[in-house]
Parts: C-alpha cells; structure tokens; sequence
C-alpha cells in the first residue's frame, strides 16, 4: 500500500514531465532494515531527480521527500512547515549589455571578448598600460614585477594569462598566476580595469576562455575582460604581437611593459542567478523536565552536483550528465531516515530532544549548515552534540573500516566511543579534528562537540557513477546499528559532553604547486557574500589566528593595510607572506574595528 507521500510525489514527478514509480510502503517497521535503505537511497539518487542540486525541481522533491518521511515517522517539523529557506548563487552568465569599442571599433561579445566570471559590473574609459603576466613577486629565489616603472592608476591594464614559466611544474610562478589573483594585484595599483589575454601557451587557437562557474562566487571588484590575441594586437595597433612579446618575455625572463596610446570604452555585464533552497528539520521532543531543552542534533546534506561541469566539483568536468550522488550523500540521508523512524518508535525512553537535519547546499561550501548555524531555530549553546552523516555506504566487507571524526571534540568522546567500540568487529580509525569537509565543521566552528562518520572515497566519488546499485546497504545497516546506542547513550546520559578544542594547527610546509606558505588556522564562513570582508567560521585551536586573539564571527578587512573583500582576496594576501612574518590584521568584531598582530 503506498502513502500518502508517494501519491503526491508521483503526482509531482508527472505534473514537472519526469516519469518515476515510487515503491514507498506503509513504514511499520521500526527497526532499520535494508529494504527501507535501499528504497531512500533509490529515490534520492534516481536520474529523475537529475542530480538533486540546489534550487532545481530535483532538489525539491527531495527535500519533500525528505520532510515528508520525518512527518511521516511521527516528528515535528521545525522552521517554516520543515523548512529553512536560504538563497544560493548557481551560475553566473553575460548579460545583454557588454560591449567594448576603440579607434571606431566595436568588438563582437562571445566572439572578440567576454566578461571574466568574477567581473564586477561596470563602465571604464580610460587609457590602456600593458603590464606583462601582471604578476608582482618578491621572494628569495625569485623577484619579478610586471609593474615596475608603470602607472596605471585609473587606466585599463592589459595583462597575459599564465606565468613566465609554463613549462615548470613546480615554478614558484605558479602560485601567482591566478586570473582573480592578478585583478587584486592590478586594484592595489589603482587600476580602474583588467583585459586578459591568452598566449599561445595559455590558448594555442586563440579562443576566449570558457566560463567557469566557482561554487563561491564573489565579483573581484573591478571590471575584467578576456579578449582574443587578433584584438589585443589590433588595440597595440603598431606592429607589435602578444605571441612576440610572450616569447620573448619568457626566452628573456624579463618583464615588459609599455603604455598604448588608445582608450578603450567598455562595459561589463553578469546576470547572477540567485535561487532559493532549503534545509529540512524536524524535532522529537524529550522527555525529562530539564535534560529535554538539551538536543542532540542529527544530519547529513541531501544536496548533490546535479548535470556536473565546470565549476560544479565534478570529477569528470568535461561530461554532462547526471551525477545521481547515492554515496554523496542519499546513503547518509538515508541513515538520518532510519534513525528519525527508530528513535521515534522509543520516543518515551529519550531523555533529551533530537533535532534531524538534511542540509541543503553542501557541495557550494557548507552553505546550508552555515547559514544554520548562523540562523539557528534552536539555541547552540543547548546542543550537546552534533552527530554527521556523509559517504557512508561503500562499507568494504574485508577491510570493515570506518573513520569517526571530531573524537577530540568533548572530553568524554574517547571514552565513550571505546565502550561502544568493543562490541563490534568493525576497525575503527578516529580523527580528533573538528574541521573538516562536510557539515559538522560548521557545528564545531560553533562550539559544538561532533562525531562524524564516513567509509571513504573511492573512484566515483563526484562523477556520474555514484549510482544507488552500488551501495553497500547491508554494510550501512550495520553502520546505524553501531550508531543508534551509541546515539542513545548521549541523549540519556545524564552527564553533558563537555566540549573542547582539537585540530592543532597543522605543520606548515613549502610552497608546493597552487600551494600556500602559510595559514592564519581559520575556517572562512562561505556563507558571507556581502563582498565587504571575509567572515571567520572558525578558528583551529593553536594556530596562528587563534594565538593572536582571532575569534569565530570576527570578519577579516585588511592584511597588512591592503583591503580584504572575500576569500580570495584572503588567500591571494596569503601567498605573499612568509613564514615567522608579523602581519597586523584588520578584523571587525561586533560592529567594532580592532587590529591584530599575527605571528606566522
């Protein structure tokens, strides 16, 4: 007999022209069984959801789904009907209205030229300052600066894509040839605007660069646009080639830059497409009088990559089509099902209240737990433990492997997994850290102890073959049945986890390729797109930021006196600095200014 739930879902799967037959039955079992995983599983990782990503038709149905199971299952939803609506940027594409003209020429958009992901949108005149790679580096080994003897101050610089050294793969170029990197350096030297250009190393038939979303979006501040080879040397108009000058830039190894004596007009044009998602609560309430107002919080994200591409964190970024996510993360819903339905049937034993969670956005950033945890429906302070779900259902059968991460996150964690430990023939592999790549790191960013459990990557991790057939569900079932007493041993308990920090600041390392010198030892709040500083999530406990006095909810505004608008902006300052380097920190804490000095 089906429910209610898949009458409706069905009904809406025909009314939007997707064709899926649900075999949802009546839930009369409490107990977690394979057949009930598999059919969560099946659903939220079927094709007919296309993915499950934020803001699509897919998406919602799975948080119906979602919301709709936990109703079902005798919970109280939370927020607004079960919901709590946030917005997410999804893609950001050339609007109508960019143009770039000089000399009565009018280039063609799409064709000549086309706004970078991360333009702002804007409208410069001005005179043109070719600026080699637009790199300025003071290291060591290697000092090089694009920008010396120019002025480019309220002009457009004209500026190559790449480094001076394409073919070394360890180069210490390489960590200052980012596009976003170069218009930052451009803005401190008070350029109005930014023309990137492709050499034949960067692009060898002259194409203009293909549009890559970043799942963090944030304009760069000034207007940025990639043109061809054929326009570039059509506006030096003299003789002069980007394929000459890049040749002989990198034969030579010295920079080169020269004024060219035309102005260019342009305009710059990017519609942001916003849409609104949502994560899904619900609550069993408790049954002590004072230990009821106390909850255990229970999640996983249900959101997944949808149709893949660029910018997507697909794996195979080349291939559209549907990245169904069963691993990633319909197995850890799943688990988060079962457990609302189990924990409910025994509802008169619990002690204190369990809040279950799916959290939208986490492939963009944690997006759903932060925007949560900042706008929490239940008070932080009185969550005792937050329990996180993700990539639990490849289980190998052999190995038994299962890493539980955040065990250093309340004094009583090791303790208590080791009674629980000693009965199961599973090996166990523990992580104190409270950071890492899911949604927990938000919680623990907040003051809250977690556990977080996972049975690893594998090769189709992010790409379109995570598909539900491949589940081990026998493998998950076991997983829950570890978990619920387990659970069940800290809601009851009557002694409160005690948090505490754990992630020591990690050991800080050479420059590798892409990498960084040193770190501040902070969790960037991706969540933040006010584009007016970057938000700290959360600070490592003995890192760098944390010594200095750096606390969750401080926003980062300027290193060393240069202005920090976002991420980016943060980790390009990074890369300038050096290990034992004291740098003054300009942070804004409750409305107010401070200055800290960190010691790197």
């Amino acid at each position: 007999m089906k429910t209610i739930h898949s009458i409706i879902i069905n009904l809406m799967f025909l009314l939007t022209g997707i064709i899926f037959v649900t075999t949802t039955t009546a839930q009369t079992n409490q107990e977690v069984t394979v057949e009930e995983l598999k059919e969560h599983v099946y659903f939220l990782a079927s094709d007919s959801l296309k993915g499950r990503k934020p803001g699509t038709i897919g998406g919602r149905i799975a948080a119906e789904y979602i919301r709709d199971q936990l109703i079902e299952n005798g919970l109280t939803p939370l927020g607004e009907d079960g919901f709590q609506y946030f917005s997410v940027t999804t893609s950001v594409e050339p609007g109508d209205n960019n143009s770039l003209s000089f000399r009565n020429i009018e280039a063609i958009p799409g064709e000549d030229f086309k706004p970078m992901i991360f333009s702002s949108n804007d409208n410069l005149e001005a005179e043109v300052v070719f600026a080699g790679y637009g790199i300025e580096l003071d290291h060591d080994s290697v000092k090089w600066n694009d920008y010396e003897n120019l002025n480019v101050e309220g002009k457009w610089v004209m500026i190559l894509r790449g480094d001076p050294e394409p073919e070394n793969d360890s180069s210490l170029f390489i960590s200052f040839g980012n596009d976003r990197d170069k218009v930052l350096t451009a803005r401190d030297k008070k350029a109005k605007g930014v023309i990137f250009v492709s050499g034949v190393n960067s692009s060898a038939d002259d194409k203009l660069m293909a549009n890559t979303f970043s799942r963090v979006t944030a304009s760069a501040g000034l207007p940025a646009i990639n043109i061809t080879r054929a326009l570039a040397d059509s506006i030096m108009g003299d003789g002069r080639s980007i394929a000459d000058i890049e040749r002989k830039i990198i034969e030579d190894r010295k920079t080169i830059g020269f004024a060219i004596a035309v102005n260019i007009k342009g305009k710059t044009d990017l519609d942001r497409v916003e849409v609104k998602t949502q994560n899904i609560i619900a609550i069993i309430e408790g049954n002590d009088p004072v230990l009821k107002d106390q909850y255990i919080l229970i999640g996983a994200h249900y959101d997944h990559l949808g149709m893949g591409g660029h910018g997507s964190g697909s794996r195979t970024p080349d291939t559209i089509a549907i990245h169904n996510g069963a691993d990633d993360n319909a197995s850890g819903v799943a688990a988060v099902l079962e457990l609302a339905e189990k924990f409910n049937s025994e509802r008169s034993k619990l002690k204190r209240s369990v809040v279950f969670m799916a959290f939208g956005a986490e492939e963009m950033g944690l997006l759903g737990s932060q925007f949560f945890t900042n706008e929490p429906e239940i008070d932080l302070r009185d969550v005792v433990l937050m329990v996180n779900f993700d990539m639990i259902g490849r289980f190998d059968n052999d190995k038994r492997a299962l890493m539980i991460a955040g065990t250093g996150t309340a004094e009583q964690m090791e303790e208590l997994l080791r009674k629980h430990e000693e009965n199961s023939d599973m090996n166990f592999t523990h992580s104190p850290e409270g950071y890492g790549a899911s949604d927990h790191a938000s919680f623990y960013g907040a003051g809250v102890p977690v556990m977080f459990f996972f049975t690893g990557a594998h090769e189709d991790y992010h790409t379109p073959f995570d598909d539900a057939h491949k589940v081990n569900y026998e493998g998950e079932k076991e997983i829950i049945d570890f978990t619920y007493p387990l659970i069940l041993d800290v809601i009851n308990n009557d002694e409160r986890l005690v948090y505490t920090e754990a992630g020591p600041a990690r050991k800080q390392s050479g420059r590798g390729r892409g990498g960084l010198k040193v770190k501040f030892g902070i969790m960037p709040d991706f969540a933040s797109t006010a584009n007016d500083g970057l938000g700290v999530g959360g600070v490592t406990p003995g890192g760098p930021g944390s010594v200095a006095g750096m606390l969750k909810g401080d926003k980062i505004v300027a290193i060393e006196g240069m202005p920090v608008t976002n991420i980016y902006d943060y980790m390009a300052r990074l890369k300038k600095l050096k290990p034992g380097q004291r740098v003054s920190v300009d942070i804004i804490r409750n409305g107010e200014k401070m200055i800290l000095m960190i010691l790197l």
